[in-house]
């Protein structure tokens, strides 16, 4: 399989934090085995300016074109006005209106970044969103498009846009689930010592998501466990030795942190993983053995306390 090229396209007077903290969110995912390709790309040049002062070097022009199933992140600058009338800005917003990356790929959009890309067209007709101070200015670059405030991003089809600055890593966390798997997402939030978060009109957080936000560490090394093995029948003891508690200690801070007994997420995860099978074709009683639960009729009870539907609706999906 082709290894996905994840482009960062950079502005002059590129917000250092825009770039950093999602392209580091992206290194991380790497590091622990993402099959990812990091590029970085400018209208300037091999350097290019930043908020902060400091000039940014090292980086490609923009290419030619990008490959079917690339990620194009364009960055937020510090004044959006001057690089809308920059030679660089005019320059990469012709490049967006020909390569049109979210046809063939994704286009993530942070901060600013959203400005650009309406110059270009590519937010005509889309849900939307920038920073809150830009609200308006996107809605006027954008007459077409549905623009959203009080957001922390936005997806519509293969194109997403960010507030600004953090959110970016937001956005960033949330591409990681998509493109490799939620559990990856989870472990690089956790590198970054940050909350994972989704937009208030995305869907509910994955039971491979859900109780992550929280920093106690014995508890982490519990649910990493039952992650990666959620069919197992571990024993509260076995549990609790790996984060070094008494049992007891175990299911207090379990359900303080977690908001749910070491039951309850077991079996939210023992569902996602029927829903998995099911959905790639396995039948409802294979899904149930699969999954730890045993037989079909005791899947059909567990899922109507953890999830919506029923095991037979998720094969037809």
């Amino acid at each position: 399989m082709k290894q996905r090229e994840i482009w960062f396209v950079v502005p002059p007077n590129l917000v250092l934090l825009d770039f950093a903290g999602a392209a580091d969110a992206f290194r991380i995912a790497v590091a622990k085995g993402a099959d990812f390709r990091l590029r970085f790309a400018t209208a300037t040049g091999a350097t290019t300016t930043t908020s902060l002062g400091l000039s940014l070097s090292g980086l490609e022009p923009l290419p030619e074109s990008v490959g079917e199933g690339a990620v194009v992140i364009v960055c937020g600058a510090s004044s959006e006005t001057q690089l809308l009338a920059s030679r660089a800005g005019r320059d990469l917003i012709a490049w967006l209106r020909r390569v049109r990356p979210g046809e063939a790929g994704t286009l993530a959009c942070v901060c600013a970044g959203a400005l650009i890309a309406a110059q270009a067209g590519l937010l005509d007709g889309r849900r939307c969103t920038t920073h809150h101070t830009l609200i308006e200015a996107l809605r006027r670059e954008a007459p077409r498009a549905q623009v959203l405030d009080s957001r922390v991003f936005v997806q519509d089809g293969s194109i997403y846009t960010s507030a600004g600055i953090t959110a970016g890593i937001d956005l960033a966390l949330y591409l990681i689930a998509q493109l490799s798997t939620p559990r990856l997402s989870v472990e690089v939030a956790r590198e970054l010592v940050v909350y994972l978060r989704r937009a208030a009109d995305d869907p509910a957080l994955s039971p491979w998501l859900e109780g992550r936000n929280h920093m106690d560490a014995r508890v982490h090394a519990v649910q990493d466990r039952l992650l990666r093995a959620p069919q197992e029948d571990w024993s509260l003891q076995q549990l609790a030795s790996l984060g070094n508690m008494s049992v007891r200690t175990l299911t207090r801070r379990f359900r303080e942190s977690v908001g749910a007994s070491v039951h309850d997420y077991q079996l939210r995860l023992r569902v996602a993983l029927a829903r998995q099978a099911i959905e790639t074709g396995a039948t409802v009683e294979l899904a149930a053995q699969q999954s730890g639960l045993g037989s079909a009729r005791q899947l059909r009870r567990v899922w109507g306390l953890h999830a919506a539907g029923s095991p037979s609706a998720a094969r037809r999906l």
